[in-house]
């Protein structure tokens, strides 16, 4: 008899069973999840024959340009999750304040941060996209929460994970045991398991940078992308480069075949340009769990405090020794 791979609903389901006291919100939270990416990726596969593609003359509150992909996300995000009945909050990179779901609550525990459009640079020439999204568990049971609520370090995240759009549609996610990736099959319409306890390597080839940036950069990531491409044979250097606008596209690379991301701050930046909360925190959540590590270059990212919604930090992310070769050029140790 042939064998099929495990769907999404099954493994969730196999999962709730080995969990003592689990009650199934948390599961649909998942679902609802593939089911944004289900959306997304129908509109994604009709891209230059719908008018979705260009920007809609709009800024976001990053003052960059809203991308028409980019509101269609975000709405879909927040259409599924206001009636999920899972999520009594969500925050977005594209809105400047939550949405709280007082319809959602009490039963709705759940806080739900996420980007809905990662590397919308990319939306017009069929490139790399995705999307990525942090859970919490909102920790007050006798009041709706408040934006404060929101702004937890990633070490209190329960789940993070991405989509990623290109040649398949891919969900990949942690729930603190191992992450675990499901593409999405067109014929049948199911998220099947693709890939098990994903295990990056402790050394890659690859590193991943925008190398227009380089004359903005602080001394010690110019030396360390320097050292990446000189000969050294027992290093396996010089490494290769590969860099696509979509950080989602990236790290997912970097999980599977391994090797480092970095996003630096710049000399009159020095906060860097991607968000803690919606990018850095997750992204470092799935990292870990795999055996990488993420860091701003001196302090591990899921221990950072946030202190704004849209805060940005410096990141650097990918296999466990690529990462902390590169802190020790950032902090003058290399």
């Amino acid at each position: 008899m042939r064998e099929f791979p495990l769907t999404l609903s099954q493994f969730i389901i196999r999962s709730q069973a080995a969990s003592q006291g689990a009650t199934g919100e948390f599961s649909t939270l998942l679902t609802q999840i593939g089911l944004v990416g289900k959306l997304i990726a129908h509109d994604l596969r009709r891209a230059g024959l719908i008018p979705i593609l260009g920007t809609t003359g709009a800024t976001n509150v990053q003052g960059e340009a809203v991308k028409k992909l980019d509101e269609i996300a975000n709405d879909d995000f927040v259409k599924v999750f206001r009636h999920s009945g899972c999520v009594c909050a969500v925050a977005s990179e594209e809105m400047e304040r939550p949405i709280m779901l007082p319809e959602n609550w009490p039963q709705g525990k759940y806080l739900l941060l996420f980007d809905p459009l990662d590397g919308s640079s990319n939306t017009d020439t069929n490139m790399p996209l995705g999307a990525i999204f942090s859970v919490f568990k909102h920790g007050q049971t006798d009041r709706l929460p408040e934006e404060q609520d929101l702004l937890r370090p990633g070490t209190q995240q329960l789940a993070a994970g991405y989509l990623l759009y290109g040649s398949s549609t891919m969900l990949v996610f942690t729930v603190g045991q191992g992450v675990y990736g499901f593409t999405l099959d067109p014929d049948t319409g199911e998220y099947l398991l693709s890939h098990e306890r994903i295990m990056m390597p402790d050394r890659g080839k690859v590193y991943a940078a925008n190398e227009g940036n380089v004359h903005r950069w602080p001394s010690g990531v110019k030396k360390y992308i320097d050292s990446l491409k000189v000969p050294d044979k027992a290093k396996g250097r010089p490494y290769s480069a590969r860099y696509s606008g979509c950080l989602v596209a990236d790290v997912h690379r970097l999980l599977l075949s391994g090797g480092v991301y970095l996003y630096p701050g710049e000399v009159d930046k020095p906060e860097g340009k991607l968000r803690l909360l919606y990018e850095a925190n997750p992204l470092a959540f799935v990292v870990e769990q795999a055996g990488g590590k993420a860091s701003t270059g001196t302090t591990r990212i899921l221990e950072i405090e946030p202190k704004t919604l849209h805060q940005r930090v410096p990141l650097i992310i990918g296999s466990r020794l690529d990462v902390e070769e590169a802190e020790a050029f950032v902090q003058g140790k290399a």
